[in-house]
């Protein structure tokens, strides 16, 4: 080797490489098939376990979002997010205790109702201006203010990650306390044993009308002295009684 060319000792150099990693590309093409048929399976599998148990489903998946980012913060140092998740579990655990609560007490709705709307709101802004400085940067307007494109983009990336992070979070344990708070207010048969008057039912409709903007779990119910006719859907009511809906 010594006594060749510096182009010839290359050439000797490119061929015992590729005579060592000689059936290396069909092996890498075998990788990839199986890596595309798990995932392919895998799909399947979870579209089949969400169809026939719903409920494991949500709770494994919401278990997995909610801990597994915790790995990531710790090793890669990020306290900022470690500080904010911490924040948000600990009066999210609290609010998810006080919902699965038997028998309830009469604040709790309005406690959940309040946290995870506010949740929602601060999840939406942030993602918001999260975009808008996203393409905000993409425009070159970040130069306006003397902003280093990377901080910028790193700035806007952080906030929708935020957003979009927090806001699914968010969902999922809402949509998880109102099945709790609906399966221990509502009864299978009947009617529930707590009866609204005129002026309740009203504010109640109100504050139910705003929940339209999150997510909502809802159980139909009839209060005492009301009965519906099978087959038409018609409901005759005798005195003071309201149809409504338990919803979060």
């Amino acid at each position: 080797m010594s006594d060749l060319s510096p182009e010839e000792q290359w050439r000797v150099e490119h061929a015992r490489m590729h005579a060592k990693h000689r059936g290396h590309e069909a092996m890498h093409a075998e990788m990839v098939l199986i890596l595309i048929a798990t995932l392919v399976v895998a799909q399947l599998l979870l579209v089949q376990w969400k169809q026939r148990h719903p409920r494991s489903y949500n709770m494994v998946t919401l278990f997995q979002m909610w801990i597994v980012p915790l790995y990531f913060t710790v090793k890669l140092h990020w306290w900022r997010f470690l500080g904010v998740w911490s924040l948000f579990s600990a009066i999210t655990a609290f609010t998810t205790f006080r919902a699965t609560r038997k028998p309830l007490i009469q604040t709790t709705p309005r406690l959940v109702y309040k946290w995870f709307l506010l949740i929602y709101k601060i999840s939406y802004a942030t993602g918001i201006v999260g975009y808008m400085a996203v393409m905000f940067t993409l425009f070159g307007l970040n130069l306006l203010f003397k902003i280093k494109p990377k901080d910028a983009m790193d700035f806007g990336i952080s906030l929708l990650f935020y957003g979009l992070y927090y806001g699914v979070l968010e969902r999922d344990f809402a949509e998880m306390c109102a099945d709790y708070m609906a399966s221990t207010i509502g009864t299978r048969i009947g009617c529930p044993a707590i009866t609204y008057s005129t002026s309740s039912a009203s504010v109640a409709g109100a504050l139910w009308e705003r929940s339209k903007r999150v997510p909502t779990a809802k159980r139909r119910w009839t209060s005492r002295g009301c009965s519906v006719t099978p087959g038409s859907g018609l409901t005759s009511c005798m005195g003071s009684c309201w149809i409504g809906s338990d919803t979060w």
